[in-house]
């Protein structure tokens, strides 16, 4: 019977992390079109102080998206393990940029697409490989895990490690390197999500009747998720500001998740229950997110299609055998027009030359 219980616990925690992807990813969409029309009709942008988006039905429409993906990703965690849940998340930059292809004609080049299906499969070998039981199940039981040794030197580790870089690297390199704010903000969300995990299950007793309200671990945890949440908020919003947002997001993705899995591993132990195959999948899906992600951020401004991969062929063949474009070839790519008439022409000055004469100047 608990077994059933658990995997149905599975299935709804795994439904609820992709319709949040889905509710996330399509938020972004709906605010860039909302956005996109104030700016036609010629009202003040948001980056130039405008406040015209209020009046805007599409704007909030993404706002409610937002908020129903991001209640659907907090009621993920109480049914479904963080080290299922929080990969997920990755699913939303897929869903953002396969709908900006198609509303907001943003070009999805070959590199986005690979990164897209990497993406897709990486998350489908992790739900496969994923624990599928939930061994904490009352506040009682979540507080005994809070209590464990090895948790307590790793949240002990995490809050020593996030106030150096605060308050001693922060002002010193914040500024110039990448990793300092992306750092603090992914070590302090392993500690978020943790919090995140009690407050779901602090609900899930709520509806059942238990007085959760007069435990004083549910107040602990959420004075905790509000301190961990401002401060991610603050140091990304930082590393936003001063770097490139295709450099951040990959990186905070990355570094948060390992995080979320390691805290998960210490906290619940997730991964003693997991058999060696299931934990190579788990690592190997996550591997594979990263690849994709990073395919889709790195080279999103490259402009590589399927339709130039014969041509880049075609030139990486001839190099390959010494053999140099033709004047017919060059004059029908007008833009390698010009390199393609210097190339033969030092060739055949090069021939010249080899002959013993010289072309007249």
């Amino acid at each position: 019977m608990s077994q059933t219980r658990g995997r149905y616990d599975f299935c709804i925690g795994l439904v609820l992390a992709m319709s949040s992807s889905i509710f996330i990813g399509g938020s972004f969409i709906l605010k860039k079109k909302g956005l996109l029309r104030l700016a036609r009709k010629g009202s003040m942008r948001a980056g130039q102080g405008g406040h015209a988006y209020l009046k805007e039905w599409l704007w909030w429409a993404g706002l409610l998206s937002m908020g129903a993906g991001e209640v659907a990703n907090f009621a993920a965690y109480a049914f479904a393990p963080a080290t299922l849940v929080t990969p997920l998340g990755a699913l939303s930059v897929l869903v953002s940029a396969i709908l900006s292809s198609f509303f907001l004609n943003e070009k999805l080049n070959l590199h986005g697409k690979i990164g897209c299906l990497l993406s897709i499969l990486g998350s489908t070998v992790m739900v496969i490989h994923a624990p599928q039981e939930e061994e904490v199940e009352t506040l009682n039981e979540m507080s005994h895990k809070l209590g464990d040794p090895g948790f307590v030197v790793f949240a002990t580790l995490v809050v020593i490690v996030s106030l150096i870089l605060i308050f001693v690297v922060g002002p010193r390199h914040g500024q110039t390197n990448i990793l300092v704010y992306i750092t603090i903000c992914s070590v302090i969300g392993a500690l978020s999500v943790s919090c995140v995990k009690g407050l779901g299950i602090a609900i899930k007793e709520l509806f059942a009747g238990k007085p959760v309200l007069e435990h004083p671990l549910f107040w602990i945890l959420l004075l905790s998720l509000i301190v961990c949440v401002s401060t991610q908020i603050n140091y990304l919003n930082r590393a936003l500001d001063i770097f490139n947002t295709s450099i951040v997001t990959p990186i905070y993705y990355v570094i948060f998740t390992t995080s979320v899995l390691t805290c998960s591993a210490i906290l619940f132990k997730e991964w003693q229950h997991m058999a060696a195959d299931d934990i190579i999948g788990t690592f190997s899906g996550f591997l594979t997110i990263i690849v994709g992600i990073f395919l889709l951020h790195a080279f999103k401004d490259v402009n590589f299609t399927l339709a130039n991969l014969p041509v880049s062929l075609r030139k990486d063949d001839r190099a390959a055998n010494g053999t140099l474009l033709s004047t017919y070839d060059c004059f029908n790519h007008d833009e390698e027009t010009s390199a393609c008439l210097g190339e033969t022409q030092s060739s055949e000055s090069l021939s010249a030359r080899r002959n013993g004469s010289l072309s007249p100047f």
